[in-house]
């Protein structure tokens, strides 16, 4: 599977620790993320990751352009609600983007853990046809 990580700054913290607490599964499929979010993921994981640029400098329509060719399986985008940021639109762009193409897409930590067991339990599996 192809899984899309995407951090506002005050929650990269967050995904590093989310990320180090699911490494045994998160190494097992593809993952994609905007440049400073990948970056610090793997420093901290050593996991593989193809990294876009930075999200405000077009990482986020990277991204984007991925889950509108349907070769994105899951998205964990750690947002902060209370933070607006000027490129907005293109992360509100890949959150419509994932309702679009029926991708599925966890905006918080208890989402996240709950998207991450299910595609361990192999309950994702049902991506690998809907991209066909």
């Amino acid at each position: 599977m192809n899984i899309g990580l995407i951090s506002h700054d005050s929650k990269k913290k967050l995904m590093q620790n989310f990320c180090i607490a699911y490494r045994g599964i998160l190494s097992k499929h593809e993952l994609y993320a905007t440049g400073t979010t990948g970056r610090l993921i793997e420093e901290v994981t050593n996991l593989s990751i193809h990294k876009y640029l930075a999200g405000h400098l077009g990482g986020a329509q990277q991204l984007g352009a991925q889950i509108a060719h349907n070769e994105i399986d899951l998205v964990i985008f750690l947002c902060d609600p209370e933070s607006k940021k000027s490129h907005e639109p293109d992360v509100n762009n890949v959150m419509q983007l994932c309702d679009m193409h029926n991708i599925p897409l966890a905006s918080n930590l208890a989402t996240a853990e709950l998207l991450i067991k299910s595609l361990d339990r192999g309950d994702m599996e049902w991506r690998e046809i809907y991209r066909q």
